[in-house]
């Protein structure tokens, strides 16, 4: 396997559980290697949903991916602030220059003003009974989702603003150097 660094370009593949493809991002750029996560950055890039239907983001995002988590969290850097957007979700694979993981429907969005909501409860309820999700995986997403919850309320590193405005720069002088 090829080893990752910094300014790799790679695609996102979002699956459901059935091994269907949900949506494609086209662009994320590897801006820094933990440990435990790898962040990415796009921005304006193109989406491509699994019924053939295409839209453009429509500002920056950095994207923390977790080796060994039930969740992503994309920071969406807009006119207004920072919302972060948290997708459950398997813990990714990367393969083919592709980042690909299993889309668990609940999100959690976080507005700039601090509130947030849990998203998408129903459709998780439906895919759930409709693809026999097991005890063991329905209890990996609820600690996902209730892990992600706590980070949040605690001040994990990764939603302050300071640093994905950070990671954004990271993102635009690489995408610089690459032109």
């Amino acid at each position: 396997m090829k080893t990752i660094c910094i300014g790799d370009q790679f695609q996102i593949h979002c699956y459901k559980h059935d091994g269907k493809i949900h949506c494609i991002w086209k662009e994320a750029v590897v801006l820094d290697i933990k440990k435990d996560y790898i962040v990415f950055g796009n921005n304006r890039t193109l989406v491509i949903e699994s019924d053939g239907r295409t839209w453009w983001t429509k500002e920056p995002a950095i994207i923390y991916f977790f080796r060994n988590k039930w969740y992503n969290v994309i920071a969406q850097l807009k006119k207004d602030g920072i919302s972060y957007y948290c997708n459950i979700e398997s813990p990714y694979i990367i393969e083919e220059g592709a980042i690909k993981y299993i889309d668990y429907d609940l999100d959690i969005r976080i507005y700039p003003s601090g509130d947030y909501r849990i998203l998408d409860r129903m459709e998780y309820k439906y895919h759930k009974q409709l693809m026999h999700y097991s005890k063991n995986l329905d209890q990996a997403i609820h600690n996902g989702l209730n892990e992600l919850i706590h980070l949040y309320k605690d001040g994990y590193h990764i939603f302050q603003s300071e640093l994905n405005l950070q990671y954004y720069e990271i993102y635009k002088n690489i995408k610089m150097d690459n032109k």
